[in-house]
C-alpha cells in the first residue's frame, strides 16, 4: 500500500541548544524520523544563530531527508529582508518565512534573492512561504491595528499578494484552508500552525484543529510544537501525532 509522507513538522521552541539537539536527534535521526521536518524560529536563531543550526540539525540528521523550516518571518525593508534571505542559504533550509504584509517589492525581492543565491551556491532554492495572519490573532486583534477585516478574509487576500508575487506558499491557520486550496490550487504549500492532536490543549491558538482534519481539508504541512517537545516521550508522541494525520508506515 502507497503511504503518504510525513507532513508533520516538529517546532522546536527553544533557545536551550542542548535540549533542542537531543530533542531534533530523538524524532528526526536515524534510521527513521518520526516526522516529516523541523522547525527553528526566532527564539532558537537569536540565540544561536548559523553554527546553533548547524550543531543542533547536522548533515547526519539531515541526511535522513526529514526537512528544515527556518521560521523567520523576515519583514523589512525589500533590501534587508533579500540581505537576510543570502545569509541563511547556505543552511539549506526547505523553507523560510517572510511577512507578506512587507509588500510586492520586498516579496519579490526575497524570491530573487532566493533563486539568485541558492545558485551562487549550488544548493537547493528554498521555498518561501507567506506569513498572512498569526494564528494567534482574532478579529479584535486586527481591528486593534487597524484592520477591519474577518481574520480570513485578511488571509485570502494576503496569500493571493503571496502567490502573485512568486512566492511558494504561505502559513495560515487550520480554518482557511479550504478556502486557500479552491483558492491559489494544489501546488501551493499550505504549511499549518495551530495543530492539536485530539485531547490536548489549545494553548495560545485561537484558530486550532485536529491533525487529521487539517490534513482532509488541504494542508500540505502541520507545524506542531508543545505537544511532542512537552511530551514525556516526544518520538512516541511524534509518532501518534502522524498516525493521527494519517501517515502508516511508522
Amino acid at each position: 500500500m502507497r503511504t503518504r509522507a510525513n507532513p508533520v513538522y516538529c517546532g522546536i521552541d527553544t533557545t536551550d541548544l542542548a535540549q533542542a539537539t537531543r530533542l531534533i536527534q530523538s524524532i528526526a535521526g536515524a534510521p527513521s524520523p518520526a516526522v516529516g521536518g523541523i522547525k527553528l524560529g526566532l527564539e532558537f536563531f537569536l540565540a544561536h544563530g548559523a553554527p546553533g543550526v548547524r550543531y543542533a540539525f547536522p548533515t547526519p540528521v539531515r541526511a535522513t531527508g526529514v526537512g528544515f523550516f527556518l521560521d523567520l518571518k523576515l519583514h523589512d525593508i525589500p533590501n534587508t529582508v533579500a540581505g537576510g534571505i543570502r545569509a541563511v542559504v547556505e543552511l539549506e533550509p526547505t523553507y523560510i518565512t517572510i511577512h507578506v504584509q512587507g509588500g510586492r517589492e520586498m516579496l519579490r525581492a526575497a524570491v530573487a534573492e532566493a533563486v539568485d543565491q541558492s545558485a551562487r551556491l549550488r544548493v537547493t532554492r528554498p521555498m518561501l512561504l507567506g506569513v498572512t495572519v498569526l494564528t494567534s490573532l482574532d478579529r479584535s486583534d486586527l481591528e486593534a491595528t487597524g484592520v477591519l477585516a474577518e481574520p480570513s478574509d485578511q488571509v485570502l487576500r494576503l496569500a493571493n499578494l503571496a502567490q502573485e508575487s512568486g512566492l511558494d506558499g504561505v502559513i495560515c491557520s487550520p480554518l482557511e484552508i479550504a478556502a486557500l486550496r479552491q483558492v491559489c490550487g494544489p501546488d501551493f504549500v499550505l504549511m499549518v500552525p495551530g495543530i492539536r492532536p485530539i485531547g490536548s490543549d489549545a494553548n495560545d491558538q485561537k484558530r486550532a484543529m485536529t491533525p487529521r482534519q487539517a490534513i482532509d481539508l488541504g494542508a500540505t504541512h502541520l507545524v506542531v510544537g508543545r505537544p511532542i517537545y512537552r511530551a514525556a516521550d516526544p518520538r512516541a508522541a511524534a509518532e501518534a501525532i502522524s498516525r493521527e494525520a494519517g501517515v502508516n508506515h511508522l
